[in-house]
């Protein structure tokens, strides 16, 4: 297997981790899992293993759920960097839009033509516009 196929497994392993820890099934599990680990005290275990357990169980827990952690939020700073050039972008053209519309107001001489020609432009990059919006809210 080669490097990037394993930590592209690895990534979605973690995406899917990262998504059930969040769930009510995840609640019910742990909920269990320490009721369990309490239980050990009816079946002969003393208190101080059992304790022992919990804590070692629990810590380590605690470690990989602030490595999910983190990788949700470089997933989302990543997601957000995107976002924000395609604003940048759609911005530029927005500005655009403006100029050609102000160039309208001010040129009382113009004939119906290039008003026409003017019109079709902005409705071009209006239709751009509006694709590069409907992109960024589907990659959401």
């Amino acid at each position: 297997m080669s490097y990037h196929l394993i930590m592209k497994r690895l990534e979605e392993i973690s995406e899917k981790l990262t998504s059930y820890i969040g769930t009510p099934l995840s609640i019910v599990i742990h909920t269990f899992l320490f009721v369990g680990i309490f239980s050990l005290k009816f079946v002969g275990f003393d208190m101080d293993k059992i304790l022992l357990i919990l804590t070692t169980a629990v810590s380590l827990e605690a470690i990989y759920l602030s490595i999910f952690i983190q990788m949700s939020v470089n997933r989302t700073t990543e997601s957000l960097a995107s976002v924000e050039k395609d604003i940048d972008e759609i911005q530029v053209d927005v500005d655009d839009i403006q100029e050609d519309v102000e160039e309208l107001n001010e040129e009382d001489d113009i004939d119906d033509d290039e008003i026409i020609k003017m019109i079709k432009d902005i409705e071009a990059r209006l239709i751009i516009l509006h694709k590069e919006i409907v992109e960024i809210k589907d990659k959401k």
